[in-house]
């Protein structure tokens, strides 16, 4: 396919050197499809590789973002996974197929080229076919925030009817923990800073909703909810001093996924309250392509839908990660093809 299309990029680290840029469209390669993206949703993760100046592994011109929905249009040779008109989404962590995590991982807008274009190319191992539920807006939500609470859940927390999960704010990963574990039959505790938040979260199936503004210790409400024994599973999404609360709240035999760091990469907790109660401590890192297969097949059964805040056509970006700055109740899509 020859002609140019629009792509987000840097030339230099830095969310202020962004610039939409007209470039050839590629060709794929042996064993590689051409994908016309359709929608793109946005990740925490973005605000950290745009605003912390990039590491030593960002290729330049580098291409932001690693969330994707699209329609296969072209295929290289020895393609065999995909044919053309297939829709897909985009693995996040590209080369982690299943099992424990490579060394390294390389993930789709850091270390392998981001996907805010209106085409990319990439080999048919990095993909997986869309939900057949979803519309391309919708589906672009699933490869990270989707597939991180469906890790921590379902593929290593082996989720049970009758348990009950802690999600902690109401970002993409929180909101696809509350539908998913409601779906299961596990009973949801919300930690939100704010009441309209929180009364959002009860409609979409939680159980329960703290305010930990006025609740700052959420541990002790946690326990009194649950009649003392604490919860199944907890996803520690702030890090820093809040996981001395998750440390205080978890269950005998429970489970912390530690999946985010918004206050910040380091964290202290009481080491005593994870012994006496024979806890997990776990590290989320999203998740495998068998893993992201098996979301997608769920979401299909489940009927999920989900939870979009707001769309930006692909000229608004930069006001897309202004949006994301202030903190969005679930998930930021921006639509590259109508």
């Amino acid at each position: 396919m020859s002609g140019t299309m629009k792509r987000w990029q840097l030339r230099q680290p830095g969310r202020a050197h962004l610039e939409l840029a007209d470039v050839a469209i590629p060709n794929p390669g042996p064993g590689e499809v051409l994908v016309r993206v359709s929608a793109v949703s946005l990740n925490y993760r973005e605000k950290l590789v745009l605003d912390g100046g990039g590491n030593s592994d960002m290729p330049l011109p580098f291409v932001p973002t690693s969330d994707m929905a699209g329609e296969v249009v072209a295929t290289g040779a020895g393609v065999r996974r995909f044919k053309e008109g297939a829709r897909v989404i985009a693995n996040f962590q590209t080369d982690w197929l299943e099992g424990p995590a490579p060394r390294p991982v390389r993930s789709l807008g850091g270390s392998a080229p981001g996907v805010l274009a209106e085409y990319v190319a990439m080999p048919e191992s990095w993909l997986v076919a869309a939900p057949t539920t979803l519309d391309d807006v919708r589906a672009s939500t699933l490869p990270c925030a989707g597939l991180t609470a469906w890790t921590a859940l379902v593929e290593l927390g082996a989720l049970r009817p009758g348990q009950t999960v802690v999600t902690q704010g109401t970002g993409g990963v929180s909101l696809f923990a509350v539908q998913l574990a409601s779906a299961m039959g596990a009973r949801v505790i919300v930690l939100s800073g704010d009441e309209d938040k929180l009364s959002r979260a009860r409609e979409l199936g939680a159980a329960h909703g703290i305010h930990r503004g006025h609740t700052p210790d959420w541990a002790k409400v946690v326990l009194d909810l649950t009649d003392g024994q604490g919860a199944d599973h907890i996803l520690e999404v702030v890090g820093g001093e809040n996981l001395a609360r998750s440390a205080n709240a978890i269950a005998p035999g429970g489970r912390i996924s530690l999946i985010g760091v918004l206050e910040g990469f380091e964290a202290r907790f009481p080491v005593l309250p994870v012994l006496q109660s024979q806890g997990v401590l776990q590290g989320i890192f999203v998740g495998h392509r068998r893993g992201l297969e098996n979301l997608v097949r769920a979401v299909d059964q489940l009927a999920l839908e989900p939870v979009i805040d707001a769309v930006y056509p692909l000229a608004e970006f930069p006001k897309a990660l202004e949006h994301l700055d202030r903190g969005p109740f679930g998930k930021l899509v921006i639509r590259v093809r109508s």
